[in-house]
């Protein structure tokens, strides 16, 4: 089989492992029909959309996306702590707001995977995307200051995925 022949069967082989260690551990087994099941949807997705990928995904940086992964899970799990302290508190401490993080980054894929992580981590959502305009409309539950909470957008999530994704020199 030819290398394009190959690359047609498994457009994206990165995402495909990563969408089966994701099946993996959603469905919390490693069971035979688990890998299957989930080697099968790992193929099958990318398989049957890449004519909606225009833009062709290159990791730069394996070693800053692992670091950059912990990074978010960590994140997740502190967010999730945090979030629990404040619902449970009066909602008049609460000081939500919306937020415009100006976008350095260019290629739809990787600004996707901004908004992605935004929305993953509890307390703070992606609202609306402006490519026009350059800037991701963010909501944040409990903001005390829009500009340190942007640049810390813009440090821990933004600059990294622009590094791992974006980079013209890996």
């Amino acid at each position: 089989m030819t290398s394009f022949a190959r690359k047609k069967v498994f457009p994206h082989k990165l995402l495909s492992l990563f969408m089966l260690g994701v099946w993996l551990v959603m469905s919390n087994s490693l069971g035979f029909g688990q890998w299957l099941l989930g080697g099968f949807l790992a193929w099958a997705i990318p398989f049957f959309t890449q004519s909606f990928w225009p833009q062709s995904m290159v990791m730069n940086k394996p070693w800053l996306a692992i670091r950059f992964l912990l990074l978010v899970l960590w994140d997740i799990v502190v967010a999730n702590a945090q979030v629990a302290v404040l619902i449970m508190g009066p909602r008049q401490k609460l000081q939500p707001a919306f937020m415009r993080i100006p976008l350095e980054l260019k290629q739809d894929f990787t600004i996707t995977l901004l908004a992605n992580t935004i929305s993953l981590t509890p307390g703070t959502v992606s609202v609306d995307l402006q490519m026009n305009e350059g800037y991701l409309l963010v909501h944040g539950l409990h903001v005390t200051d829009v500009d340190a909470t942007i640049a810390e957008i813009k440090s821990r999530y933004e600059r990294p995925l622009k590094e791992i994704f974006e980079c013209s020199n890996p």
